[in-house]
């Protein structure tokens, strides 16, 4: 298979800009939660866990992790399992398309491989117990480089995560490398 001049198409092109809807967690954040992201992290941190102690910190609240909000965002009871597909199709990527985003899929065809191009976190506010966290993605740009295997396309990512007044939590940049 000859490999086209550039995979960033008029299709591709009009993504960019593109926002998804704003997509809230179905459950509120769990102290129990929270117990199980600081294991998982190992990151003991009374802040976490400890009411009494963060009364006397400038939360003033047991508060989540940095990064807590970003798996806020798993399957609702009663909805399909996104991984399902796997079963029937040996070239599923797990992704979902938008990866879990709210955003349509990039229209890639021939470039079946998917990496992680890394992540850019900024950390405005921690949630609190009790916060409901809000998602909203946009492509903020999709670009090609050549590289030693030929064309990569480069898709940016923006995710903003909000509690229920509106505070910004957090904002990450995801680059996913298509190859």
């Amino acid at each position: 298979m000859t490999e086209p001049e550039t995979y960033i198409t008029d299709e591709v092109r009009a993504l960019i800009g593109k926002e998804s809807p704003p997509i809230t967690a179905f459950h509120a954040v769990e102290s129990s939660e929270v117990r199980r992201f600081i294991q998982a992290i190992m990151d003991d941190d009374p802040i976490y866990w400890d009411a009494e102690y963060a009364k006397k910190t400038k939360y003033g609240t047991v508060v989540a992790p940095p990064l807590f909000p970003e798996i806020m965002f798993r399957r609702e009871p009663g909805t399909p399992d996104p991984l399902a597909e796997a079963a029937t199709n040996p070239d599923f990527d797990g992704s979902g398309g938008g990866q879990g985003t709210g955003l349509p899929p990039v229209p890639l065809k021939g470039l079946p491989r998917l990496l992680n191009g890394g992540s850019e976190v900024e950390i405005y506010k921690l949630a609190a117990l009790g916060d409901r966290i809000t998602a909203r993605s946009k492509y903020v740009d999709i670009y090609e480089k050549r590289g030693r295997s030929g064309l990569m396309v480069f898709i940016i990512t923006e995710t903003t995560y909000t509690n229920q007044n509106g505070e910004v939590l957090l904002i990450k940049r995801q680059t996913t490398i298509r190859r």
